[in-house]
């Protein structure tokens, strides 16, 4: 073992560099790096979720508006249902809503006598054009 002397020739000892319990430079960097690689993974994750709930939110708010206007056009009148007629409107935006413009349009089919079919469709714009559209078939309550 290394001894340094002093003036007064007290010996004092000198630690080992090989029996060192301390982190060098170089292992501290190293940590660093991958930690900030990480951390740059993660907030790149983060991105892609926020866009993601976003969507899903649109999602479930034009799926809201289709249901609407189902249940607006079950509770008119059997005639009033025109075959073939194709309607075309804008959905008002609530307050506390998104943001998004949505246009609806809905269609009614004669499947037979007694049926007819609800095509509702919801599209919408948030960066990418996007529609869902929903089907439904009501029944003629005279012919149950």
């Amino acid at each position: 073992m290394p001894f340094a002397y002093l003036s007064d020739r007290r010996r004092i000892k000198v630690k080992n560099s090989l029996n060192s319990k301390g982190f060098t430079l170089i292992e501290v960097l190293v940590a660093l790096v991958i930690l900030a690689v990480s951390l740059l993974a993660l907030a790149g994750l983060m991105t892609t979720t926020t866009k993601n709930n976003a969507s899903g939110g649109h999602l479930t708010e034009a799926a809201t508006f289709a249901q609407d206007k189902l249940e607006e056009l079950r509770a008119m009148p059997w005639n009033s249902l025109i075959p073939g007629s194709v309607n075309t409107d804008l959905v008002p935006n609530p307050p506390g809503s998104t943001g998004i413009q949505y246009t609806r349009t809905y269609r009614v089919n004669q499947l037979n006598p007694s049926l007819k079919e609800l095509e509702i469709t919801i599209n919408w714009n948030d960066a990418i054009n996007r529609s869902i559209t929903f089907f439904s078939v009501l029944s003629n309550p005279e012919n149950t």
